[in-house]
């Protein structure tokens, strides 16, 4: 016996239209169905929710995370090809943190415009700038 998709929800912390979305990508297994038709989940499918979850949170693409669970079920040496797709995330979250640290920047000057009192807001006319 599982548990309903809320029970699920909550065991794994993913919310409930996630999970559906999961289902559908083929990232997790449509769940077995009750004789009333419920979704039906069992410890593994939450496990592999949580698993997901932890990805999402890395910043691991659908793709990745899909090739991922592939591996997690290989009878194969596959520490290797895990930690390349790790190293390839890693490389991503440097971009977008340099891209970050860039918008803060450029915030940072928009902002140091920013004066009390003012009426004609230089950091406004920048951002409607063409």
């Amino acid at each position: 016996m599982g548990w309903p998709i809320g029970k699920a929800s909550e065991l794994s912390g993913v919310g409930i239209e996630t999970i559906r979305y999961y289902e559908r990508e083929g990232i997790t297994p449509q769940p077995d169905r009750t004789a009333g038709g419920r979704r039906d989940y069992d410890s593994g499918t939450v496990a592999k929710l949580r698993f997901v979850k932890r990805c999402r949170e890395l910043g691991f693409s659908i793709a990745a995370i899909k090739t991922l669970l592939k591996l997690s079920h290989s009878d194969d040496a596959t520490c290797e090809e895990a930690g390349k797709i790790g190293q390839q995330n890693r490389v991503l979250v440097r971009e977008k943190i340099a891209d970050l640290k860039r918008m803060e920047r450029a915030l940072d000057e928009l902002v140091a415009s920013c004066r009390k009192g003012r009426t004609d807001c230089p950091m406004l006319q920048k951002l409607f700038a063409d």
